[in-house]
């Protein structure tokens, strides 16, 4: 049975632990936790709790053996909480166990019309299937966008077409869904890391701008360029120069499929050119756009300039037979998934979240409809879901919450799945890979735990994976919410004690005394 410390007394500067065994059946048996290890465990969480940091919050940990399920330490665990990025764990799970470690997206070039005399009377298409990987720069060269629009280029010029009487066309209809969640923040949606979701999305839906900043502080910064040129945006640019070395302090608002850009905030002094991250507005039509400059480049002459189309627009899609030129298949679902938990990307947890929906329940047209499709999937797997009550699938939305409970549930369900070996792969490592690389780093959590982390603000928060003492794999969940402002030091420093003291327990539960009270 798990041990339940939910209670915390101060008395004569005395930090008391309560057990609620008074609250317990009689009968109820003790287990080797109630020892020296899982006291200086629940005294560190404990002691969080009460500290200046997260007195005036709510710390929660959940442990749980993966081999049955048994929650073994839980502290408000049954609380919901916002969980950040943590929540990308289960949305990677729930990918892996739908989707299959084989899957992958496929993104066809297409033409309608006919080819006569080396000129298509038609339009040539990039057809979308969601694929949140197109064009990045992290999986080697040939799948970079440069090189992708190379190949599309080939292609074309390969099927004997150096004129285009119609456009290049961004068939982004696959998806009606609005493009992000309707609970995320308006000061993150122009950042790289609040860009929207496309059915085709293109180099993970970013740009960047590129200032130069002022002499001294307070000084204006000069926007210099866009990188790719982005000549259909309007820009406005508020951005002013901070000390060397603070960083970027810029927020960039912008809205879906428009073409007005705020960007405030300060960049810092010292440096000849400073770029910050922006998230764009329509990615698809960034890839036609793309596109048609790269085949103008190549010397083939297109008429019309690039256009989309999407689901429940006024334009109607050409109904004309298309003929296939180019499929590009995305890398394996485990490489992205890695990706996900490795980098904390957003674009790509809710595209595996509305692609693992779709494969459930093809009738899925919404983020509300695909949250309730994998809550379902999990409930069928006998999952107590109480207090689950998540509106993404990235973690950033500031009134999505779980309980660590929840959590660790989900997460020890997936480790006896056959697709576990590489899920456990895709998470970093505590002290050593991904997120968490600088965390815990000469600690006995270093090397010894797989953990998502998450944070956005007033949260902090990490989930995964490590092996108990006995050899027994063990789950965890531990939220840290509504913490002090300014104590993120103070916060780290308490987390990296508790992941400490996490790789000194037991996983066994052999019956102890009983108590009888």
């Amino acid at each position: 049975m798990p041990v339940i410390l939910p209670s915390v007394v101060r008395f004569a500067g005395t930090l008391l632990i309560a057990w609620q065994l008074l609250a317990s059946p009689p009968g109820y048996a003790q287990t080797p936790y109630d020892t020296a290890v899982v006291n200086r465990l629940v005294s560190a969480v404990a002691d969080f709790q009460q500290s200046p940091t997260a007195r005036h919050g709510t710390v929660a940990l959940s442990v749980r053996r993966v081999r049955d399920g048994e929650a073994l330490v839980s502290y408000n665990a049954q609380q919901s909480l916002a969980s950040a990025s943590t929540l990308k764990l289960i949305t990677t799970a729930t990918a892996l166990a739908v989707l299959g470690p084989s899957f992958t997206y496929t993104t066809s070039l297409e033409y309608d019309g006919t080819i006569r005399d080396s000129i298509l009377t038609g339009n040539l298409y990039i057809r979308g299937s969601g694929d949140p990987s197109l064009g990045s720069w992290r999986y080697g060269d040939s799948y970079e966008a440069s090189s992708l629009l190379q190949t599309w280029s080939d292609a074309i010029r390969g099927a004997g077409i150096r004129q285009i009487q119609g456009a290049i066309v961004a068939d982004a209809s696959l998806y009606d869904q609005l493009p992000v969640p309707d609970t995320w923040p308006w000061g993150d949606l122009g950042n790289y890391y609040g860009t929207g979701l496309s059915a085709l999305n293109f180099n993970e839906n970013l740009y960047r701008v590129v200032f130069r900043p002022g002499k001294t502080p307070g000084a204006a910064a000069t926007m210099v360029r866009t990188e790719p040129p982005l000549p259909y945006l309007t820009l406005s640019n508020r951005v002013t120069t901070d000390a060397p070395r603070t960083g970027d302090q810029v927020t960039i608002y912008s809205a879906p499929f428009g073409n007005q850009v705020w960007l405030e905030g300060k960049v810092p002094a010292g440096v000849n050119e400073f770029g910050v991250k922006g998230a764009l507005p329509d990615p698809a039509y960034q890839a036609a756009f793309a596109l048609t400059q790269q085949i103008q480049a190549d010397s083939i002459v297109v008429t019309n300039p690039p256009s989309v189309f999407r689901a429940r627009t006024a334009l109607p899609m050409p109904e004309g037979k298309r003929t296939l030129l180019l499929q590009h298949k995305s890398p394996p679902l485990p490489e992205i998934v890695r990706q996900t938990n490795f980098q904390s990307i957003n674009l790509y947890a809710e595209a595996l979240l509305h692609t693992t929906a779709r494969t459930l329940d093809p009738k899925v047209t919404t983020t509300q409809a695909a949250i309730e499709a994998v809550t379902t999937y999990w409930r069928s797997k006998n999952i107590n879901l109480d207090g689950f009550r998540i509106k993404d699938g990235s973690g950033l939305s500031t009134v999505g919450a779980l309980t660590a409970d929840n959590m660790t549930s989900i997460l020890s369900a997936a480790g006896k799945e056959k697709y576990f070996p590489q899920f456990l792969e895709t998470i970093p490592v505590v002290g050593e890979s991904g997120t968490v690389r600088t965390l815990a780093r000469r600690t006995e959590a270093a090397g010894n735990i797989r953990a998502k982390s998450g944070s956005i603000e007033g949260v902090r928060a990490y989930a995964g994976y490590f092996t108990a003492t006995d050899g027994e794999l063990m789950t965890f969940s531990l939220m840290v919410n509504r913490f002090t402002p300014g104590t993120n030091r103070a916060v780290t420093s308490q987390i990296e004690r508790i992941l400490s003291l996490l790789v000194t327990l037991p996983g066994h539960t052999e019956p102890a005394a009983a108590d009888t009270k």
